[in-house]
């Protein structure tokens, strides 16, 4: 068992996205504990190895495969077939087979919230107004605390940067992205720029706010991780079970405690707050905006495997990918059998099952062009993912896609579910633009 004090010594290492600066000793000491959970997890799980999952290099003996010609024919569970057989047709029928879904997604995807998960006290550490660019701004830097009593031996912090157009009179909407911020004590470089405007600038110039939520501060993205954060908190630092919760659910709360904060902030209008998140953070946004109601938009970049991309299609990243050390720990420990003793095809949820938990709300999901960002995402994997969701929204009144027919790249599919993939690379920023517009559709009602 690896001992909590241990992890403990690690924690900032293990939080920290930017592993250059840590010494090779450092990062063999996080793979050698995150290979050791991951193979407690499968001797748990009863499952003596896993299969492989293929190379990201086009170019390797094992690539995955990138050929639409290649693709063999799979079957998805259908979003509007109950477990036992029966149709949806009415709307009033939905939550119930919503809450199916849900308790699939918990059980072999993504992992159950614990009964008990501490408090988060939310407090502003600095503020001040400033300007972007021609934009001025009031940026505060907030911490939640969470209430460690049970089990003093892990402190966990969630990092929050605010950003709210200066000497405004009004409540504002904001767009909360999955990140870290180097413009405060938060650092990171901003994801791209569209034309000549940053997104927060393009968010501001809107009179809109923008948040940036740092997932690392209060669960780290490893397996060596899982005994700190708030996952090794509410376990008191001890292993996981197989359906316990993984990072993207937690990740997901985080933005749930956010938007605690958010309805105590007489700057926010939080009946209007956006999730954006790009490849990991993909998936985050997906997970957060599937599980927590109080989001009324999302912008899923590039999520890929694990995100809204179809997992049931074998094109790209696979589950093996996601099922081994480098990834298991985003999931529960139930999904690494998939790889194990099952395949993609014994998944009872897909990607669309997680576009269809959060309908009827808008989603926008983004794309990289398959020559600069590569095809490891999966773009049409990912259009088929919302695209396959479609009935739900309609059956609630919305707008699907409309269209099964993966469209020429800078082409707005469009409907309460979009989608666009852009002519850029790994990044959402040529997006922005276009999402602004899909979002005033719905905030400026």
């Amino acid at each position: 068992m690896i001992k909590p004090t241990v992890l403990i010594l690690l924690s900032f290492v293990i939080a920290s996205p930017l592993r250059a600066q840590f010494s090779q000793q450092d990062m063999e000491r996080i793979n050698k504990l995150t290979s050791a959970d991951h193979n407690e997890m499968l001797e748990k799980l009863g499952i003596a190895s896993i299969r492989r999952g293929p190379s990201g290099n086009p170019k390797a003996p094992d690539a995955a495969n990138n050929d639409e010609a290649k693709v063999q024919p799979y079957f998805l569970p259908d979003p509007l077939v109950m477990n036992d057989g029966s149709r949806v047709t009415k709307p009033e029928q939905w939550p119930l087979r919503r809450a199916e879904i849900q308790e699939l997604l918990d059980r072999e995807m993504y992992g159950r919230l614990p009964d008990k998960i501490p408090a988060v006290n939310w407090k502003v550490v600095s503020e001040k107004e400033t300007a972007d660019g021609e934009f001025p701004v009031k940026i505060k830097q907030l911490e939640g605390v969470v209430d460690n009593s049970s089990y003093p031996e892990i402190k966990v912090v969630i990092q929050l940067t605010l950003g709210t157009p200066a000497k405004i009179d009004k409540p504002v909407p904001v767009i909360m992205e999955f990140g870290f911020d180097f413009s405060g004590r938060f650092p990171m470089p901003q994801q791209g720029k569209s034309d000549t405007l940053s997104w927060k600038q393009q968010l501001l110039k809107e009179g809109w706010g923008y948040a940036i939520l740092n997932p690392n501060s209060f669960q780290a993205d490893n397996g060596a991780g899982l005994r700190q954060g708030i996952i090794g908190l509410v376990n008191k630092g001890q292993p996981r079970k197989p359906d316990d919760w993984g990072c993207l659910r937690a990740w997901a709360w985080g933005a749930g405690r956010a938007m605690d904060y958010f309805q105590t902030d007489k700057d926010v209008d939080a009946r209007r707050i956006g999730i954006e998140g790009l490849s990991r953070y993909g998936k985050a946004a997906a997970v957060a905006m599937a599980y927590e109601p109080r989001i009324a938009i999302g912008f899923i970049g590039s999520s890929g495997a694990g995100g809204v991309k179809l997992l049931h299609r074998v094109f790209g990243e696979q589950v093996e990918n996601l099922a081994g050390s480098g990834e298991y720990h985003w999931f529960a420990a139930n999904f690494i059998k998939y790889a194990g003793p099952l395949t993609q095809e014994d998944l009872p949820v897909d990607g669309h099952s997680v576009v269809a938990m959060c309908a009827p709300r808008p989603v926008f999901i983004s794309s990289g062009s398959a020559s600069v960002e590569g095809q490891w995402v999966d773009a049409k994997g990912m259009f088929l993912g919302g695209a396959m969701a479609g009935p739900v929204y309609e059956l609630l009144g919305k707008k699907s896609m409309r269209t099964m027919v993966f469209p020429p790249q800078g082409t707005w599919v469009d409907g309460d579910i979009a989608f666009r993939q852009h002519e850029g690379g790994h990044t959402t920023g040529p997006n922005w633009p276009y999402f602004i517009e899909f979002a005033k559709r719905y905030f400026l009602k």
